[in-house]
C-alpha cells in the first residue's frame, strides 16, 4: 500500500470508491458535499460523476449498475430532500436484492440535532431496526475512518443478501484534512455448501414425481447460470423465473417452464399448485411469485419446499423448508450440477409439459385495437441480438413484454433484464440509460405515459453523456393498472386514473433525442429498424387502445392483471 497522505476527506471517499472498483457515481450534486465533488474533479480520470436530473432517477442509475454488474452501485445526494428523493431507488434495491450504496452530505456536526436546515435522522428514517430500506446505515463522524466505513458499506452490500447501505458524512467532515489510504477492493463472501444438506436435497428430488426449479434474487452470475443449466439439462428438470428475473435461466431453452409473478399464466400457476417438490434457488419467494402467498400454503406448503438462499436469517422466515441450505448461487449450482442424476426421471413428460405450456402462453388473445402489442414485443425481440439489455418500470406494459419477450438468458453471458420487482414506477428510464453509460450494450426500455412522466427528465442525462438508448412508450392516457383495479372493483367510477399527456415526441425532440409516433402495428418495425440504425436515442410514442388493458383482457373483462 502507497503511505498515507494528507488530503480532504471528500478526496479520500473518492479514492476509497475507486479502491472498490467504481467507476461510475450517479447523483444530483449539493452543497452539503463540495469536498466530494472536488474529489470527482480531482479524480476525473478515474471515476465519472454522472449528473442526474433527480435523485430518485439517480438512485434507479445506481440500482440499475448494482443488478448488471454484480457489484454496489453508487448514488450521492445531499440531505434531507435530496436523501429523501432517493428512497424510492434504496426501497428498490432492498426488495431486489440488490448490492448499492446510497452516500448522503449532511449537516455539519458543530449544528447537529437542532433541526438544521435540511436536517433528517436517517437511522430512523433508512435504518433495518424500524424495517428501513437499507442493510445498515452510518454516520461518518472522523474523516480518518473514512477507509472503514466505505469498506464495511460495500461488504454488508455485497455478503449474504445483497442489498443498499447508506453511509452519511458531515459535510464538515468531507472538507476536513486527513491522512488515510483506501483499504483494499472487497469481494463477495461466497458461502460455502452444506454437504449434509446437499445430500438430503438430492434424496428428495430422486423422490419427486412432479419436481420444478425457481431461479431468482440476487447473487446470479453467469456461471451460476451455466451450471444451473448444466443441472437442469442432466436431470431433465422444469426451471421456471421469478417475478422479473427471467435472464436466470434462458427462455429459449426446452426445459424453460415460464415465469412466475404477476399476470403468471394459469397452467403454470395450477402446476406449481400441484407439483410435489420445489426447488427454490435464491428467490425469496415473495409475494409476487408466490401469487399472492397462494401458490404455497405457509407456514407449511403442500410441496416439498428446498430452499437455498444467501442469507441465513431469510431461510424459514414465511415458509418453513423441508431442506434449507445458506449459499451463494455459484457454489449451489456447482454443487447441483455434480450430482449424479437417477437412472429413470418419472418427471420426463411433466417437464414437457410445463416447456408447451410456456410455448403455448405466448400465442397472444385477439383484442381489438390499430396496434397489437404481442406484435410489437415480437418485433422487439427478433430485432435486438443476445447482448441487448431490456429495461421497464411498473405498469400494465410490462405485462407484454414478461409473456411474449423470451430472455436469452445470463448463461449467454450478459444480464438482459433490467426491472424492478418492487413494481417501482419510474424505473425503466433512468436504468436503461445506466446501463448504456456502463456498458455500452444495446438498450430498450420500455415504458407507460404514467411511468414515463415519473423520470422522462433523465432523457436529458442521457444526451449530456453520449448515450443511446430506444424508448418504447406506450400511451394509453391513463394510469391503466389503477383503472383495471377500479373497473374491478368499481365499476364505471373513474377517479385519478386519467391523464393528459404532453406530445411525447416534442418533448424527446427537446432532450436531443428522436421522437416518432406509430398508430399502427405494421408502422412499428420500420420505425424501430430506424432507431437501432440512428446514432442516437430514439423515443417510439405507441398509440395504445385504453380499453386493451391487459395481456388477457380489455378494460371491461378485467380478469386478469397481466
Amino acid at each position: 500500500m502507497n503511505a498515507p497522505i494528507k488530503k480532504l476527506g471528500g478526496h479520500c471517499l473518492v479514492d476509497c470508491l475507486i479502491a472498490q472498483g467504481v467507476r461510475h457515481v450517479f447523483g444530483v450534486p449539493g452543497e452539503s458535499y463540495l469536498a466530494a465533488l472536488d474529489g470527482f474533479h480531482a479524480r476525473a480520470d478515474q471515476i465519472r460523476f454522472i449528473t442526474c436530473r433527480h435523485e430518485g432517477g439517480a438512485a434507479y442509475m445506481a440500482e440499475a449498475a448494482g443488478k448488471l454488474t454484480g457489484r454496489p452501485g453508487v448514488c450521492f445526494v445531499t440531505r434531507g430532500p435530496g436523501a429523501s428523493n432517493a428512497a424510492v431507488g434504496l426501497h428498490t434495491a432492498f426488495q431486489d436484492s440488490t448490492p448499492m450504496v446510497l452516500l448522503v452530505g449532511d449537516v455539519g456536526r458543530d449544528v447537529r440535532d437542532r433541526e438544521a436546515f435540511q436536517e433528517v435522522d436517517f437511522s430512523a428514517m433508512f435504518g433495518p431496526a424500524t424495517r428501513g430500506m437499507a442493510k445498515r446505515v452510518e454516520r461518518v463522524d472522523e474523516a480518518r475512518r473514512i477507509p472503514e466505513y466505505v469498506a464495511r458499506a460495500f461488504a454488508t452490500a455485497l455478503n449474504g443478501r445483497p442489498g443498499p447501505v447508506v453511509l452519511v458524512f458531515p459535510e464538515d467532515v468531507l472538507a476536513e484534512a486527513v491522512e488515510a489510504t483506501p483499504l483494499e477492493r472487497i469481494e463477495a463472501v461466497r458461502p460455502g455448501v452444506d454437504r449434509q444438506a446437499l445430500a438430503r436435497m438430492a434424496e428428495h428430488l430422486r423422490a419427486a414425481k412432479r419436481p420444478l426449479v425457481i431461479a431468482g434474487g440476487g447473487g446470479w452470475t453467469s456461471a451460476a447460470a451455466q451450471q444451473l443449466q448444466a443441472f437442469a439439462e442432466s436431470w431433465n428438470l422444469p426451471v421456471a423465473n421469478a417475478f422479473r428475473f427471467q435472464d436466470c435461466f434462458d427462455n429459449h431453452h426446452p426445459n424453460y417452464a415460464g415465469d412466475v409473478g404477476i399476470g403468471i399464466q394459469p397452467l403454470l400457476a395450477e402446476r406449481i399448485r400441484s407439483s410435489d417438490l420445489v426447488l427454490a434457488l435464491g428467490a425469496r419467494l415473495g409475494e409476487m411469485t408466490s401469487g399472492g402467498y397462494t401458490l404455497f400454503e405457509s407456514p407449511l406448503p403442500r410441496q416439498r419446499l428446498l430452499h437455498v438462499h444467501p442469507d441465513p436469517e431469510e431461510l424459514n422466515r414465511v415458509y418453513r423448508a423441508t431442506v434449507a441450505l445458506c449459499s451463494g448461487m455459484e457454489p449451489v449450482c456447482e454443487a447441483l450440477a455434480a450430482l449424479t442424476p437417477p437412472a429413470t426421471r418419472p418427471w420426463d413428460a411433466w417437464t414437457s409439459d410445463l416447456h408447451m405450456g410456456f410455448e403455448a402462453n405466448r400465442e397472444p388473445q385477439a383484442l381489438g385495437g390499430a396496434v397489437d402489442l404481442a406484435q410489437i414485443v415480437a418485433c422487439i425481440e427478433r430485432c435486438v441480438d443476445a447482448q441487448t439489455v431490456l429495461t421497464n418500470g411498473a405498469g400494465n406494459f410490462s405485462g407484454w413484454l414478461h409473456r411474449y419477450f423470451r430472455y436469452p438468458g445470463l448463461a449467454r453471458g450478459y444480464k438482459t433484464q433490467l426491472a424492478p420487482s418492487n413494481g417501482s414506477m419510474g424505473y425503466g428510464v433512468p436504468a436503461g440509460i445506466a446501463a448504456q453509460i456502463i456498458s455500452g450494450r444495446p438498450v430498450v426500455t420500455l415504458t407507460g405515459d404514467g411511468d414515463f412522466l415519473m423520470n422522462g427528465q433523465e432523457l436529458a442525462t442521457a444526451v449530456q453523456y453520449g448515450a443511446k438508448t430506444i424508448v418504447v412508450l406506450f400511451n394509453n392516457g391513463s394510469y391503466g393498472t389503477i383503472r383495471m383495479h377500479q373497473e374491478r372493483s368499481y365499476p364505471g367510477r373513474v377517479s385519478g386514473s386519467v391523464l393528459r399527456n404532453p406530445d411525447f415526441v416534442a418533448l424527446a425532440r427537446a432532450y436531443g433525442y428522436a421522437g416518432c409516433r406509430v398508430e399502427r402495428t405494421a408502422d412499428f418495425e420500420p420505425a424501430f429498424r430506424a432507431a437501432l440504425a440512428r446514432p442516437e436515442g430514439t423515443l417510439i410514442e405507441v398509440m395504445q387502445d385504453p380499453h386493451v388493458i391487459s395481456t388477457r383482457a380489455t378494460l371491461f373483462e378485467p380478469r386478469d392483471p397481466s
